[in-house]
């Protein structure tokens, strides 16, 4: 006898719900967990680093790794918490050796993660300078460095808000603060009037488009755009 199985349906929604309550998760973890947020801060100052000194492929691959077996860690610590302390509100040895376990998991990662970012940035450190030149050589380094920079700004500002969700609406506006961002960069680049004002009008119909299908409010799209915009320029100022 063969058994098939029912097809699903609507998996585009489905796929969406299930992103969204991963987003969920991240956020509370974000929300909740001291360590994850200083785990995230640290994380996103060494990924900007790494292109900061422009490291190779491979390198910056294996740096990824290591950052996200630390924030995976965190996670999953934080997941047995809740799990352990909703089976049990006593004080018990066993849930003490599973946390005291789950938590040495985060620290082992951590100590992977502080020896793999010491021999790849040891030897570089030591040649900042140069790469400071690299970076003013180097268009597509600020640049990306800017909207990494402007993401984490934004994603920051939007868990200290306690914002439900982090790539739709709430306060500012992620979609018109990289928009802004992108125009400033393109500005400072090209140095042509009528690109920028080209770029400033499609700039303009996102951000609109956030207030018409109603993600956003007006003030929402400002202070997204504000932020953009300065972050972007206070990013070239440094590096160029």
């Amino acid at each position: 006898m063969r058994f098939y199985k029912k097809p699903e349906k609507h998996f585009g929604s489905k796929f969406l719900l299930s992103v969204n309550a991963a987003l969920e998760g991240v956020v509370h973890t974000l929300q909740s967990e001291r360590n994850m947020r200083i785990h995230f801060a640290i994380a996103f100052l060494v990924l900007i680093a790494g292109i900061y000194l422009n490291l190779s492929p491979e390198q910056f691959m294996i740096l990824c790794f290591a950052v996200t077996f630390v924030l995976v860690a965190e996670m999953f610590n934080t997941a047995i918490e809740h799990l352990t302390d909703h089976v049990s509100d006593e004080f018990h040895p066993t849930v003490k050796i599973i946390k005291d376990v789950s938590a040495g998991a985060v620290f082992v990662s951590a100590v992977n993660a502080s020896i793999t970012g010491y021999l790849l940035f040891a030897k570089r450190i030591a040649g900042g300078m140069r790469g400071l030149l690299r970076i003013k050589q180097s268009p597509w380094h600020i640049t990306l460095i800017t909207l990494l920079v402007v993401i984490g700004v934004v994603i920051l500002i939007k868990v200290i808000r306690k914002e439900k969700f982090l790539l739709k609406g709430g306060m500012p506006s992620g979609h018109s603060a990289v928009a802004f961002a992108v125009w400033v960069v393109i500005s400072l680049l090209t140095m042509n009037p009528l690109v920028s004002i080209l770029v400033f009008f499609l700039v303009l119909i996102i951000a609109k488009s956030r207030m018409t299908n109603g993600v956003h409010s007006l003030w929402e799209v400002i202070a997204g755009s504000l932020i953009g915009a300065l972050v972007a320029l206070l990013i070239f100022q440094m590096l160029s």
